[in-house]
């Protein structure tokens, strides 16, 4: 069985974790090992277990604590060429991911980590390069898309094949805004190459789920620009407007922003 736990999800720290009896894996290094070593403890889980990481992208809410661990556990890093350069780029990043943990995706490219079959695919966001990840394992599939400004073809068809998914909701459009940003950041945020909105996130997995997905997480919620009800309510009012019912169609919950999100089955 594969399951599901969301150590942090926001501009505070990243890092979702998937796995299995034998093998498992981190998708994002952004949160501090220090803090990941008490919630695994909390949750009665072991970091022996975790085998491999994969990057998104290369922001420091991403990858701060990806040298770090990988060097400390001495696990692989999975990560495009670019997204690799843009880590060691990175200021934020201390310790940097030696040459000889150092692994290379292509989007559109599948390949077998451990027991997870794994194909990155590009989303269009202003780091150096970005990509989601659809994971596979026995007869689930498990897809993640964040830091996203607007959905593609290629991210439309992955939604359409996943069992389970986690896509960003960052904000609400009028919070934003109407909020304190300066206007660069608020227009950086609302460009095809910044995040999604409530509304954007609803209507992208209204318009491409397959009738197969079962349960949709929101992730990387903004702390200014956001509430976790409102995004929940705005989510679930577009896809009634689409005749799914949340509760009956498909499970959705929202993740923490600096807290892990319980532990969730994926049969």
């Amino acid at each position: 069985m594969l399951k599901f736990i969301a150590i942090g999800s926001g501009s505070s720290g990243n890092c979702y974790y998937l796995y299995t009896e034998t093998d498992g894996l981190f998708i994002d290094a952004g949160v501090g090992i220090r803090g990941l070593k008490k919630h695994f403890k909390d949750y009665g889980l072991s970091l022996s277990k975790v085998h491999h990481i994969l990057i998104t992208h290369d922001h420091a809410d991403h990858i701060k604590s990806v040298g770090s661990l990988s060097n400390e556990q001495h696990l692989p890093v999975y990560a495009t060429r670019i997204v690799h350069q843009g880590i060691d780029r990175n200021y934020c990043v201390a310790k940097k991911v030696s040459s000889e943990l150092r692994r290379y995706v292509e989007p559109g490219v599948t390949q077998q980590i451990g027991t997870f079959t794994v194909t990155p695919f590009t989303v269009p966001h202003d780091s150096s390069d970005n990509v989601g990840y659809e994971v596979m394992t026995a007869d689930v599939t498990f897809c993640i898309i964040t830091d996203v400004g607007r959905i593609t073809d290629e991210i439309a068809k992955y939604i359409g094949r996943a069992d389970y998914l986690v896509i960003e909701a960052n904000h609400d459009l009028e919070m934003l805004k109407n909020g304190p940003y300066p206007q660069y950041l608020k227009n950086r945020i609302i460009s095809g190459s910044g995040h999604l909105n409530n509304t954007q996130c609803g209507e992208a997995i209204a318009q491409h789920m397959g009738e197969h997905l079962r349960h949709v997480w929101l992730c990387h919620l903004s702390e200014e620009n956001n509430h976790p009800e409102l995004a929940r309510k705005t989510v679930e009012s577009v896809l009634r407007s689409y005749g799914i019912v949340v509760g009956k169609d498909l499970m959705l919950d929202v993740l923490k922003r600096t807290m892990p999100t319980g532990i969730f089955e994926l049969e």
